[in-house]
């Protein structure tokens, strides 16, 4: 995927990498796929998040982070069945390089069959976890959990996920994002792509946009569509 925006950001999100957009005081953005996979035909799979931003930081400097697989640890359960990747926030002192505004988690945890990962869970963050693929269990009751199935966990110290003995023979492991962070209890205003706390200042953000202040994306910005 190929993303720009208003700001200066821009980057290519290749297999393994995520990209983090901070909107902040406001941004113009597009994504696209490049022209060769809209040529050559395929599949590719993604997820797009939206992690809301506290009252005091809504106006922050927008900015944009671009992260490749490589620039991210890779943290292995004590008998190496599981592979955990932390993306953005910290887990058990181990910190990833993504851009975060206030405490939080984001892994992607790699599991192989008849394997099983504790991951260490601070008490005060909630926790959710999406199942991208393969199937197994979730949580100390060993509930099942599979492809395309989301679980809201409850407080704790930990998250306890296993994979199955068998898993598809086109889904070789249990792929799962694992992410939570400190609920910010404060009231949530959205309507469209603007996120804020009360309907006034979304009022403000819409008239922000449609007097221009939000910028504008480049004129030479790249179609992935068009070859060259």
């Amino acid at each position: 995927f190929i993303h720009q925006d208003s700001n200066g950001g821009g980057g290519r999100i290749r297999p393994g990498g995520t990209q983090y957009m901070t909107a902040g005081d406001g941004i113009l953005h597009i994504e696209t796929p490049p022209a060769e996979l809209v040529e050559a035909g395929g599949l590719f799979h993604g997820l797009q998040l939206w992690i809301n931003l506290p009252r005091e930081k809504k106006r922050i400097a927008p900015q944009y982070q671009d992260l490749q697989g490589a620039d991210f640890s890779l943290l292995s359960s004590p008998d190496g069945g599981a592979l955990v990747r932390v993306l953005a926030g910290s887990i058990d002192g181990h910190s990833g390089p993504g851009i975060s505004h206030t405490p939080l988690a984001i892994t992607h945890i790699t599991i192989a069959p008849g394997a099983q990962v504790v991951v260490p869970w601070p008490r005060e963050y909630n926790a959710l976890a999406y199942a991208l693929a393969g199937s197994g269990s979730i949580g100390a009751e060993r509930r099942p959990f599979s492809a395309g199935q989301l679980a809201v966990l409850e407080q704790g110290d930990s998250v306890v996920i296993s994979a199955d003995d068998r898993q598809e023979s086109r889904t070789p492991s249990l792929e799962v994002f694992l992410l939570g962070g400190v609920p910010l209890r404060e009231p949530v205003a959205a309507y469209g792509p603007f996120v804020m706390c009360t309907k006034a200042e979304l009022v403000e953000a819409f008239e922000d946009y449609q007097a221009g202040r939000l910028g504008t994306v480049p004129a030479d910005a790249i179609q992935p569509h068009r070859s060259t």
